[in-house]
């Protein structure tokens, strides 16, 4: 009788649509050179439970695109944080946009 390989246990991943005063389908701008010139929309802040990792789900691409990527917290700023090409401003993590 052959024995049954265990499948790995699933992975416990923590989905929030709101993030550093950001929610799901704000813009966001990306510090990304493969990235930078498309129109992002923030879709979730993603944790892994069982290593502690996290990171960003963005939607959006070129014009016509729907795409969906994931990207350090770090490469993430708000929209309209690009003046003339570049990112002006601090990331999201720096500096998150909290209601007063």
């Amino acid at each position: 009788m052959r024995r049954r390989e265990l499948s790995p246990a699933p992975v416990a991943l923590r989905r929030d649509e709101a993030w550093a005063g950001v929610r799901s389908g704000d813009p966001v701008e990306i510090d990304d050179a493969r990235l930078r010139h498309g129109r992002w929309s923030f879709e979730a802040h993603v944790v892994n439970e069982a290593s502690g990792e996290h990171w960003v789900d963005v939607r959006g691409g070129r014009d016509g695109e729907s795409v969906r990527r994931s990207v350090r917290c770090e490469l993430v700023y708000p929209g309209g944080a690009r003046r003339r090409g570049h990112l002006i401003g601090p990331s999201l993590v720096d500096a998150p946009r909290l209601p007063l």
